[in-house]
């Protein structure tokens, strides 16, 4: 099994025949949960906002701290070292992130019946002056990025184009820059000689897709039959990989991604990436497509309401509410 690199500016541009072949690499490459996506994000954007998150990860721990935003479940603001937990684990991951989303449309009501969803965001621009108007941009270029990549994905189903489009136009997209620190500084691991140190232990995002334009080191892993395969994208090229939401909708045709983050045993520096998570709009009842059920593929879930499970899942993972 391997992961395929797919164009998105071909499969929006192109003839038929290309876009047909586009769907075609997206599908079979999902069946690992990760594809490789040429994109047209700005590179020197990307530049600039990994450059204003690095400045703020070498903060002082203090200072990381006054963008802490207690009682958001991890979804907002600074979450520290060794409090998020992979679900069914025990060990807290090696990571520290940093966490932004939008507010509710004021012509929506969305932000009266889902009020924990859409907080304002809370960033350093204290610490680090501008950020705040690059980390906004960066949203909503990526959020874009996922919403045309998911009309790949609904034609590779059988669905309309614009199935996805509805449902996550106001969804409360979270975009989060994790840093993990050097290995040198972790607590003392089980990793046995040879083996990687696990700085994010294996699991499966909740929300529909994750997008991962850059990461400044390798370490990002996908379980696969054969093994864990080592995740490269090409150059000018974005991750993207399924969450439990698509697998949901898809009837299982597409399944969540299981992942995991590894430093070599060689390897003494830190890692920054910066993932979003695409996520419907609260209200939205996730129930199988119909394109997607069958005689021979009955569903396979009841429906849930997006808020419902998201909530269910940041507990277990130690970020819902105490």
């Amino acid at each position: 099994m391997e992961i395929l690199d797919v164009d998105l500016i071909g499969f929006e541009r192109g003839d038929a025949r290309r876009r047909r072949a586009v769907v075609d690499g997206v599908r079979r490459s999902l069946a690992t949960g990760f594809v490789y996506v040429r994109h047209d994000l700005d590179e020197a954007e990307l530049d600039a906002c990994y450059a204003k998150l690095a400045a703020f990860f070498s903060l002082p721990e203090e200072a990381k701290a006054r963008s802490a935003a207690p009682g958001t479940r991890g979804q907002r603001g600074y979450t520290g070292l060794l409090v998020e937990v992979a679900a069914g684990r025990s060990t807290a991951d090696w990571k520290e992130h940093l966490n932004w989303g939008e507010t509710a449309p004021a012509d929506s009501d969305l932000g009266e019946r889902f009020p924990d969803q859409y907080l304002p965001p809370i960033l350093p621009e204290a610490e680090i002056p501008g950020i705040t108007a690059l980390l906004t941009s960066f949203h909503r270029r990526v959020a874009e990025l996922q919403r045309r990549f998911l009309r790949i994905v609904a034609e590779g189903l059988g669905a309309r184009a614009d199935f996805f489009d509805a449902m996550t136009e106001h969804g409360v997209h979270l975009t989060r820059a994790i840093h993990y620190p050097a290995m040198t500084r972790a607590p003392a691991g089980d990793a046995a000689p040879g083996e990687p140190h696990v700085w994010a232990a294996e699991h499966g995002d909740i929300n529909l897709v994750t997008a991962l334009p850059r990461a400044t080191a390798k370490g990002l892993q996908v379980e696969t039959a054969e093994g864990w395969l080592d995740v490269e994208p090409p150059p000018g090229h974005a991750v993207l990989n399924g969450g439990m939401m698509l697998e949901r909708l898809s009837n299982g045709v597409l399944p969540a991604g299981l992942h995991r983050v590894v430093a070599d045993p060689d390897q003494s520096g830190d890692r920054l990436a910066v993932v979003q998570f695409c996520h419907p709009s609260p209200d939205t009842i996730l129930a199988p497509m119909p394109c997607c059920v069958s005689a021979a593929r009955p569903a396979r879930s009841e429906p849930i309401a997006a808020a419902d499970w998201l909530a269910q899942v940041l507990k277990e993972i130690g970020l819902g509410e105490s």
